[in-house]
């Protein structure tokens, strides 16, 4: 039996097989019964040499085997936001890490934009921290969910050991901040009535059918508008600080926003059921005879944002104080002091988060989406623009002096856009589409 195994020989790579090599594992299969009586000297000698061969073709395989190739360099795909170098996906989309601090951000905090242009600004690397407003529209178009920065917020909360604690909001006015609402409440009164004081009267003045101008209709409302424009001035002296600036941004501020001022407070004296607006005498004119006495075109997008004010239920304050507001913006063009209109602004719009949330706590949105409806209003106004040019050849005579004087700040506006536009250069997205580039 010892014979048999003296010439076993195994090489690399190959199993020895028992039932083969040795008669005796025919008889019994078995690792025991085949090294029954092998000496111990025998025994080593022959794991050594197995040892040895075992390695040598570890040894060859190593050498002769091909080197791997080097993994491929990472790729990245663009932010569906700014086209930047994208981090991964965060809220839903393949995004950068400033689009996604950016959105998170936005989200968390309810934080309300403004776009100075068009709504439409162009977003990428450079020009992404120009518009937040259009910024934070196009994390929404690329996909990017407010619930995902929700979700997210509430796993962090949970991996957080430290003991809850139950904060409770309280919004309290502090006697500086009562004293802004109290004049700003007493002056948006004081100068423009609300509804149920005043003595409604109508026309039957071209009420059928829509007509380019009403020459009556115009007259009486150049005339109202006239006065109004005055109650809008006497309501800006008496915001507070107003009076402080100096006069060029005075008169800056007030011909930037008085169209703003004079469409809120229109759209203020909306009567829905009858789909009627009451001017400061009275006069309660339909749709129709709104278009004719002079707004055109611009009067059904006057109806639907006097619509959209209805569920937001304002009161005289915080028409007022939104008022203010739209008087008071640094961002207006031309002025000599921007950082101190916006530290007017400051306190106008603390008082305003504080009332409309102490007056609806259990709609603590509220404010921003009053807040957003300046963005509707200069929009509006940009349109009313428009058709201040078209009004001109409209109308027989020239422009009531004092309406001319308000309106020309956006006439002039609207010029300046429209000759930007054309000196801008264009090129194209990879889609066949001509945008600005900015």
């Amino acid at each position: 039996m010892f014979d048999y195994m003296d010439f076993l020989a195994v090489g690399p790579g190959e199993t020895l097989d028992f039932y083969t090599a040795s008669p005796c594992t025919l008889q019994e299969p078995s690792l025991t019964a085949c090294f029954t009586g092998l000496t111990e000297t025998d025994w080593q000698i022959h794991r050594i040499a197995q040892s040895v061969e075992t390695q040598s073709s570890s040894s060859e395989d190593l050498f002769a085997s091909p080197l791997s190739p080097p993994p491929p360099p990472r790729t990245y795909k663009p932010c569906f936001v700014c086209q930047d170098k994208s981090s991964g996906y965060h809220y839903g989309v393949s995004a950068c890490e400033g689009c996604k601090g950016f959105f998170r951000r936005s989200v968390q905090k309810n934080m309300v934009y403004t776009c100075h242009r068009d709504n439409n600004c162009i977003i990428n690397k450079i020009t992404r921290n120009r518009c937040q407003y259009c910024r934070l529209q196009r994390c929404f178009a690329a996909g990017m969910s407010k619930e995902s920065v929700r979700n997210d917020r509430s796993k962090r909360k949970e991996k957080k050991e430290t003991p809850k604690m139950t904060i409770i909001e309280t919004y309290e006015l502090t006697a500086e901040l009562g004293c802004v609402v109290e004049k700003i409440c007493r002056a948006h009164r004081e100068t423009f009535p609300s509804l149920c004081q005043l003595g409604k009267y109508t026309t039957n003045s071209s009420s059928d059918t829509r007509i380019q101008l009403d020459l009556g209709l115009w007259d009486k409302f150049s005339e109202l508008a006239t006065k109004c424009i005055i109650k809008v001035v006497e309501f800006a002296k008496r915001v507070p600080g107003f009076t402080g600036l100096t006069i060029t941004d005075q008169i800056t501020l007030l011909k930037a926003a008085c169209l703003d001022i004079l469409i809120l407070r229109i759209c203020t004296r909306y009567t829905p059921d009858q789909d009627t607006m009451t001017f400061s005498d009275g006069l309660t004119l339909t749709r129709t005879q709104i278009h004719n006495a002079g707004f055109g075109p611009l009067t059904d997008q006057v109806f639907t944002f006097a619509g959209q004010l209805l569920p937001l239920e304002m009161d005289d304050t915080e028409s007022g104080l939104l008022s203010a507001i739209c008087l008071v913006s640094g961002d207006r063009q031309d002025l000599e002091e921007p950082s101190k209109v916006e530290v007017l602004q400051e306190p106008l719009l603390e008082a305003l988060k504080i009332y409309s949330r102490k007056r609806r706590p259990s709609m603590p949105l509220m404010f921003p989406k009053v807040l957003m409806k300046i963005t509707d209003l200069r929009s509006i106004s940009a349109k009313g623009a428009e058709r201040v040019v078209t009004l001109k050849m409209e109308i027989p005579g020239s422009m009531p002096p004092l309406i001319q004087e308000m309106l020309e700040e956006m006439e002039n506006l609207e010029k300046q856009k429209q000759s930007e536009e054309e000196q801008r250069p264009f090129y194209t997205d990879g889609s066949g589409i001509h945008v600005n580039c900015e």
